[in-house]
């Protein structure tokens, strides 16, 4: 049984075995218990980075008044905006009785400004409901599988001048002499590895960033858990230093498990036109129909999304700041802020593609 793959031992102690994660890095590990007695992830930070829950404005308030907004605690899969769970105890075990004290001493033994929970799943918000957290709401995309028989069928499923168009976009693929292949865990070829990196590594420097993780982190993972990864590629059947040869010119990686695909990591050496959706979209459609996956997580932001099948979905984080001032503040703020992130989606709705009836 593949369970969520980011809670997992090999993926944590990837981050860091790799230097991803660790006081260098801005994630000091606290995580408290053990695997046996009950764990989660804990990490103080001093800095924003990695977390996708944008809380700026919060630091920034924090220094117009003269305190400390870092460190903060944060509970949390660290560079992977996934829902999930975020802990593991024994059967029977309260999560709210387990974790609220251990997050109180740690408060007080680091004197963080609070604690934050970021992309818990439904089970983990509602168990923890009756603490004193201020819920905040953000909209993400997610592509559902309503037990499609293959791609076509999902393009049935759209109205036709959007089926066309994605139609459209993947005969783009061949016009430009691409060629694509998949391939899961230990039968990904190994110069898929090397290449997977160089491309992984080109849309940072692109933007004049480091990549946040190593080249070892991933070879890390295809050791540990390959069982659990995919990766979509591409070939560029023109291009002389690669044509016929094994060496993908752009790549994907996702990690998946019994439930669902989450496209995490991407990038190509050059610009191909549809080239991304296909890769980061349309490969993974087809891989979760096959595999029989119910949902898609493609990753955070972009409405171009919607035009492609994927619907607006309500994602979550919890925190609890200890200046009852701050509390306060930020309640109110991110009460008003999901009004707007409802009115959001609900104007995100009417752009989807799909005929009348089949939501």
């Amino acid at each position: 049984m593949a369970l969520y793959p980011f809670l997992r031992t090999a993926y944590l102690d990837a981050l860091a075995d790799t230097g991803a994660t660790g006081r260098a890095a801005g994630w000091h590990d606290l995580s408290p218990g053990n695997a046996a007695d009950g764990w989660m992830p804990l990490y103080a930070k001093d800095n924003p980075w990695g977390e996708y829950v944008f809380d700026h404005q919060w630091a920034h308030a924090y220094q117009r008044y003269g305190l400390a907004y870092y460190p903060k605690l944060v509970t949390a899969i660290p560079y992977t905006p996934v829902p999930g769970p975020r802990w593991s105890l024994p059967a029977g075990v309260d999560p709210a009785d387990w974790l609220w004290p251990r997050i109180q001493a740690q408060l007080q033994e680091t004197g963080a400004s609070g604690w934050h929970l970021l992309f818990p799943d439904t089970a983990a918000r509602e168990a923890l409901s009756e603490l004193p957290l201020i819920s905040r709401q953000a909209c993400h995309f997610r592509w559902f599988n309503r037990n499609y028989a293959n791609f076509d069928a999902f393009l049935d499923a759209l109205v036709s001048r959007k089926r066309k168009g994605l139609r459209r976009e993947r005969r783009r693929i061949s016009e430009q002499h691409l060629r694509t292949a998949r391939a899961c865990g230990s039968a990904i070829p190994e110069p898929w590895w090397d290449a997977f990196y160089a491309c992984y590594a080109s849309t940072y420097l692109k933007r004049g960033q480091a990549p946040y993780l190593s080249q070892q982190f991933f070879r890390l993972l295809a050791a540990r858990m390959p069982e659990q990864l995919m990766m979509s590629v591409a070939f560029d059947e023109r291009d002389p230093a690669t044509a016929g040869t094994d060496i993908p010119v752009a790549a994907a990686l996702y990690l998946f498990d019994d439930r669902r695909l989450y496209g995490r990591y991407w990038g190509a050496l050059r610009d191909y036109d549809a080239l991304h959706f296909e890769l980061c979209y349309y490969q993974g459609i087809e891989f979760s129909i096959e595999q029989g996956l119910d949902e898609f997580d493609p990753g955070v932001q972009g409405e171009h999304k919607l035009l492609r099948g994927f619907e607006p979905v309500i994602t979550w984080s919890l925190h609890h700041l200890v200046d009852p001032r701050f509390q306060d503040a930020i309640g109110d703020f991110c009460h008003r802020e999901a009004a707007a992130v409802a009115a959001y989606r609900e104007e995100a709705l009417t752009l989807l593609p799909f005929r009348a009836g089949h939501l």
